[in-house]
């Protein structure tokens, strides 16, 4: 029984991210040569599919594994994925990210490839009072090309070829729920697994979690490859030797695939550099595999950035090539390390090395250093006030937005701020400090053990979930209203967090009974478990409670369906008001199927030679604003959308536990044909 429910949970846990890896391999292919529907991509994905499954860990390790540990992680997700399909959002007017992700998906399952165009003859020709850019897809030349990395439209293309935008939106809870599946294994493999539905609820409680699944967001995605990269390579080292290799292979190029996901992925996978480069100079077998994996699918992930995303990537030129330059470096460095490592004189020197550390100061050393880093993080605020001068329009945009949040909670008005010196009091948010003061203590011991050359299957994880969670918790790197920043802190640092605190909770329960907690027979070791896992559970639910029942973002399907149908068929639609066309721009092109263009900032003159080009182009145009003022110079004005809904609170400086009103009016008209 206990093999068979271990080999499940293993199983089960290590899936995602393989179905991930293996749609993402035939789906990318068929978008570089335009070919990419339903029929190609089921024909190819059903044998990947096949292929990859059968690297899934047969055992999940030598601890026995009960039905409850298998049951319980399971129920936890499944749950999970009940409560968000019920609280599921309907973000697919263009404000934010999820949008702009959803507007990129339908528009790859309905034509299948890049980029999108513009259609001037729709609009009688080239005119230079309309432009074809809004927030997420640049004018390039006579295309449009999204911005983002298009591994997560690529997932969520799926839901639109089974149930049009609904079954879309419902791919983030069910993202979100693999996530959820996924780290409970991870859990599993690394604390034990009767910790693993712990692992499972603490992540599901986490208002981040929640929020984040509620929408489409790359993090979940991105999510999903980490836990599952992870347990893959930590099952290769407990695998045969031709399992291992295979499942090596797979882990690599899962984890390089977050590049396919994120950009910032890069950052992410430098400690799985260096970890394949020390495989490799240490002569071990895994070396070559993981190496092999990783290359591939962070080579993959680079490349289609470039054919793809490319002015999403020069936009980002400022944080990017820096950051390509660390890895260079870093790249290089590992090479050196490991051809040093390969001949006897390295390998003896780097033995003779990791005794001297273990049997020396070192490991305390390095455990009061983490202390104090987290230390100097709590501190920060008192020393440092993080600013950034904006210099692109989209710097101002953020500056602006930041000034008006802060007008409206009664903040001083400074536009420069970036709040990133209370990333470490964000975090406490979410965890709690009872967490936050647990993942310290198991982070510090946790590290020291690997020094003094023990629990060595913790030696990757400990070094990505440290690295992004040091890197991330001093640079942010995002627009600091939450629970928007909160994003920044899911993928990676939350659940790193989570992990070292459950980790130092079943280090410590132990411990605590020799001590003479347990003299009793099963009262009182009972009572401080119970008692550990309350004061890590309940922070984190108090801190979501009053927003996980709390639905926002609704009836924008509905009201984007009715827009369609007002502005009719065979139309061509110039928005000439700025809010309204940076929003319904690409909803226009994507979910009505209709040329669209802006004309805001332009005369009256000028929008009328539009619509005389439109017709004698042979078309009729519609034209949208957000006010019927806007629309009526042009003819009749008629209001297409009245949208009453609910957003996410924005907060800067406290937890966000409310929210907040939505209203969006779109009012149409068709001038008259001529």
């Amino acid at each position: 029984m206990s093999m068979n429910a271990g080999r499940l949970l293993a199983r089960l846990t290590a899936a995602p991210a393989l179905l991930v890896v293996a749609w993402l391999a035939v789906s990318l292919p068929l978008l570089m040569i335009g070919a990419f529907s339903l029929g190609p991509v089921l024909v190819l994905f059903v044998p990947v599919a096949v292929l990859v499954l059968r690297a899934l860990p047969r055992r999940l390790g030598d601890e026995p594994v009960s039905w409850w540990s298998t049951g319980g992680v399971i129920a936890v997700a499944l749950g999970f994925l009940a409560l968000e399909l019920a609280m599921v959002s309907q973000q697919i007017i263009v404000r934010r990210d999820p949008a702009s992700y959803v507007q990129y998906a339908l528009w790859l399952a309905d034509h299948g490839s890049l980029p999108i165009p513009q259609d001037h003859a729709a609009f009688g020709g080239d005119d230079p009072a309309l432009r074809f850019n809004s927030p997420a897809f640049y004018q390039v030349g006579t295309a449009v090309v999204p911005q983002f990395m298009p591994g997560l439209p690529l997932v969520l293309a799926l839901g639109s070829w089974v149930g049009g935008p609904y079954a879309l939106l419902a791919m983030g809870p069910l993202l979100g729920a693999c996530g959820v599946l996924a780290f409970g294994g991870l859990t599993a493999r690394l604390v034990g697994p009767r910790w693993a539905p712990l692992g499972a609820l603490a992540l599901a409680l986490t208002l981040p979690m929640q929020w984040l699944a509620r929408s489409t967001y790359s993090e979940a995605v991105a999510m999903v490859l980490l836990f599952g990269g992870l347990a893959l390579v930590h099952d290769a080292g407990r695998a045969g030797r031709r399992d291992g290799r295979v499942q090596a292979f797979l882990g690599g190029l899962t984890l390089g695939l977050i590049v396919l996901v994120r950009i910032d992925g890069i950052r992410d996978v430098l400690p799985v550099v260096v970890f394949a480069g020390l495989l490799l100079g240490l002569r071990r077998t895994l070396g070559p595999p993981l190496a092999a994996g990783l290359v591939l699918g962070a080579g993959t992930g680079i490349g289609a950035g470039y054919a793809l995303s490319r002015p999403y990537l020069d936009h980002l030129s400022g944080s990017l090539h820096p950051l390509l330059l660390l890895a260079a470096v870093v790249v290089a460095g590992t090479a050196v390390l490991t051809a040093v490592l390969r001949t006897g004189f390295g390998r003896h020197a780097f033995g003779e090395l990791g005794d001297r550390v273990a049997g020396g100061r070192l490991p305390d050393l390095a455990a009061m250093g983490t202390v104090l880093v987290m230390i100097g993080f709590a501190l920060r605020p008192f020393l440092e006030t993080v600013r950034r001068v904006p210099h692109s329009p989209d710097d101002r945009l953020n500056a602006e937005f930041i000034e008006y949040l802060q007008g409206l909670t009664g903040l001083p008005v400074d536009g420069t701020r970036q709040y990133s010196e209370d990333s470490l009091y964000w975090l406490a948010w979410y965890v709690g400090v009872p967490g936050l003061l647990a993942a310290t203590f198991g982070a510090a011991l946790l590290g020291r053990r690997l020094l003094r050359g023990r629990s060595t299957e913790w030696a990757l994880p400990f070094a990505v979930f440290g690295w992004t969670t040091v890197t991330t918790l001093l640079r942010p790197g995002i627009t600091p209203d939450h629970p928007w920043a909160s994003r920044r802190l899911l993928s990676i640092v939350i659940p790193g967090m989570l992990l070292f605190a459950i980790w130092a909770t079943a280090w410590a329960l132990p411990r605590l009974r020799r001590l003479g907690a347990g003299r009793r027979p099963g009262g009182r070791p009972r009572l401080a478990a119970g008692l550990a896992v309350l004061l890590l559970l309940v922070p984190i639910a108090v801190s979501s409670a009053l927003l996980t029942f709390a639905r926002t973002e609704q009836g924008e399907v509905a009201a984007v369906r009715g827009l369609c149908r007002e502005i009719g068929p065979g139309r061509s639609v110039v928005i000439v008001e700025r809010v309204t066309a940076d929003r319904f721009l690409q909803v226009v092109r994507s979910m009505c199927g209709l040329p669209a263009a802006r004309a805001d900032g332009a005369s009256r003159g000028d929008v009328r030679r539009v619509i005389a080009a439109v017709h004698r182009a042979g078309r009729r145009p519609a034209l949208l604003g957000a006010e019927a003022a806007d629309v009526a110079p042009y003819g009749p004005p008629h209001r297409a959308i009245r949208l009453r809904t609910r957003q996410d609170e924005k907060t800067l400086v406290t937890p966000p536990n409310a929210t907040w009103s939505l209203s969006i009016d779109v009012w149409l008209t068709h001038p008259a044909d001529r």
